[in-house]
């Protein structure tokens, strides 16, 4: 039986048993801990301590319904060229605590953990910059976040993901939405399997399972795809509309790195180019085959033009 827990403001959670992480042999990384608002946040780390001349620190955030887990193939090859590599577990996902009702779930409250998780591991990560890495609502919260905390981002690289201010990203996220809600049970492990371009192992579908044994582990993957703000009530609006206001003057380097065939986001990448000024003349790239999930698809080519491009700028 699922034991629930209760934060000291009263949020009920639960917690995925680490017996579930156990026999995920190609993700070696240490978990560490953060806490936010009285839940426990976890992540990983990869690299040096403190990066030298020419590396940086990279944040990789993840999506829905995915966790730290997608970058396993991205982490060695960042952290191999000297980069410093933090991959957070969003509230709701991974190792993260997970509370049970699905109206503990904003988008508002989505950055506002991540801002509080940046601060508690501030220490950790040293005085220099971030780079975001965002893809999914890694980009939805990333964005946000270089908007509102400007001088904390050095550059940003975005992969297959959006900044909604009121309209729907197609018809593809129209579907998901719909069948997010309806079917019995979200099996995230064949979610993920069912948007890349290439076959999942099965142990991979396993441990994109792994973090949800049960409905009660689910409310944070059965939210996000209502927060997105698809129509212009939505109270994110707002927010967003600001941060585009800011994104649109933002100069600091931005690179996108995009999966064409994603039906959800595949055509959207001239869109973030076109509107972020920080986007020009940089070495943006497509790759393929690659569906939603470019990491699982394309994780080492991607890290490499990563690494490419900082080497260089």
């Amino acid at each position: 039986m699922t034991e629930t827990l209760t934060t000291p403001d009263g949020t009920a959670f639960v917690r995925t048993p680490e017996e579930r992480f156990a026999s995920i042999a190609d993700y070696p990384y240490e978990p560490r801990y953060a806490t936010v608002d009285g839940l426990r946040m976890a992540y990983v780390t990869a690299g040096p301590d403190a990066p030298g001349s020419g590396t940086a620190t990279i944040l990789l955030l993840h999506g829905e319904p995915t966790w730290g887990y997608l970058y396993r193939k991205m982490i060695p090859v960042l952290a191999g060229a000297g980069h410093r590599v933090v991959v957070p577990d969003l509230v709701g996902f991974g190792r993260s605590d997970k509370p049970v009702e699905r109206s503990a779930y904003t988008y508002a409250g989505h950055v506002e953990w991540m801002q509080s998780f940046l601060a508690a591991t501030a220490a950790e990560r040293g005085d220099g910059p971030l780079n975001l890495f965002g893809q999914d609502w890694g980009g939805l919260i990333g964005l946000r976040l270089a908007a509102e905390s400007t001088d904390l981002f050095d550059r940003l690289i975005l992969a297959n993901t959006a900044l909604p201010v009121g309209d729907s990203p197609g018809a593809g996220f129209d579907f998901w939405r719909q069948f997010s809600q309806d079917v019995p049970f979200l099996d995230c492990g064949r979610l993920v399997d069912n948007a890349t371009a290439n076959e999942l192992s099965e142990a991979a579908v396993e441990a994109y399972r792994a973090p949800f044994p049960d409905e009660l582990h689910l409310a944070g993957a059965r939210q996000f795809p209502l927060l997105v703000p698809v129509s212009p009530d939505d109270p994110a609006v707002p927010a967003n509309q600001a941060a585009w206001e800011v994104l649109s003057r933002w100069t600091k380097p931005v690179l996108t790195l995009w999966a064409p065939g994603d039906p959800v986001l595949g055509g959207l990448q001239p869109f973030m180019v076109e509107r972020i000024p920080g986007a020009a003349g940089q070495p943006h790239a497509q790759f393929e085959p690659a569906s939603h999930f470019i990491q699982e698809d394309q994780g080492p080519a991607l890290a490499e033009a990563i690494n490419a491009w900082l080497a260089d700028s």
